[in-house]
């Protein structure tokens, strides 16, 4: 279990420039992670929808971004892999890993069970929405087939392939990531409520998680509980002991955690710049949710405060999302503000 200095990684924000393009272009969205790259930022991420939350595309992104940094690990927070054929995905994600020199890292996931726009996004690559979940699980353990083993030979309910390998015979060796494997870092989020009438079922849905990330992945990435990082310290715990009976070595394994958040100049002027935006950002949610979950909006000092909970409870790697139209600005708060309380 890793246990250095917490990192600090920037989402980009691949929607905002579809949200406000006067302010934040797809120019801007690059010179951002060029900037988090040297400004001794640790990483630079980027989003996905197919077309429920519309967005420039992940994996083209990247590869740009790829050449705009040198130093920052680059991945996906998240990417719904369950809706990629995987042999395409191993061959791209091999690609990116080639352009960044060995830096990707896929933050996977198999889609919001509470967006009806990710049921339709299934439905419209022909995928059976109820059976995502082995769809992700089987999609991952190929990866990692070609990744680590060069070939895949796999037969499952969703996918079966029979000695495949990005090789014919005439390049020198199978085409083969820089890092074997580059890291796989799974989305879960459920909501551990204690006391309640569903605290065992939510239990046993924890246990389902951490056996597939155990299984399938280097890393956890959660989010969207910003008020209870107990919960965070007791599915880290589950998620640990999986491994120990996996025979996996839990030295580096990584916590990662989204956060979405606003620094202002005082708490009242962040509510109100996070609101602003969230309902421009999220207009079918903002009414619905409480976004005091997704993350702290306040001044600095605030926002080292809550960052600081939860490095206590575990989180080694946080993706920082900026609620605001105004991406630039915040970032340059964060870096003058907050990251030297860490550094």
């Amino acid at each position: 279990m890793a246990t250095h200095r917490p990192k600090f990684g920037l989402n980009v924000n691949n929607r905002e420039p579809l949200i406000a393009p006067q302010s934040y272009s797809l120019v801007d969205l690059l010179n951002a992670a060029q900037a988090a790259d040297e400004a001794g930022m640790d990483s630079v991420w980027v989003g996905d929808s197919l077309f429920s939350k519309p967005r420039f595309e992940p994996i083209a992104l990247l590869a740009a971004i790829s050449q705009r940094t040198r130093r920052v690990k680059l991945g996906t927070a998240c990417m719904v892999t369950a809706t990629r054929n995987p042999l395409y995905l191993a061959l791209e994600w091999t690609t990116l890993d080639h352009l960044s020199a060995g830096r990707m890292i896929l933050g996977a996931c198999m889609g919001n069970p509470d967006e009806e726009g990710v049921r339709r996004e299934f439905e419209a690559v022909g995928l059976d929405y109820g059976k995502r979940a082995g769809i992700f699980e089987e999609g991952l353990a190929v990866l990692r087939q070609l990744w680590t083993q060069g070939t895949a030979n796999f037969k499952g309910d969703h996918y079966t392939y029979q000695d495949i390998s990005f090789y014919s015979g005439t390049e020198h060796a199978p085409l083969m990531p820089v890092q074997t494997p580059p890291p796989i870092w799974i989305v879960s989020n459920p909501r551990l409520i204690l006391g309640t009438k569903d605290e065992d079922r939510v239990r046993r849905v924890i246990e389902r998680v951490a056996r597939r990330v155990a299984q399938y992945g280097d890393g956890w990435m959660a989010c969207c509980r910003s008020r209870h990082p107990e919960e965070l310290r007791i599915q880290k715990e589950g998620i640990l002991h999986q491994f120990e009976k996996a025979g996996r070595n839990a030295d580096d394994f990584i916590v990662s955690y989204q956060v979405t958040m606003n620094i202002g100049e005082s708490r009242q002027q962040a509510e109100h710049d996070i609101g602003y935006y969230i309902s421009h950002y999220y207009p079918e949610l903002s009414q619905k949710m409480d976004l005091a979950e997704w993350g702290p909006v306040g001044t600095p000092d605030d926002i080292v405060r809550w960052l600081r909970n939860f490095v206590e409870a575990g989180v080694d790697h946080f993706i920082v999302r900026f609620g605001a139209m105004n991406q630039l600005e915040q970032v340059a708060r964060f870096q003058r503000h907050v990251l030297p309380a860490f550094r």
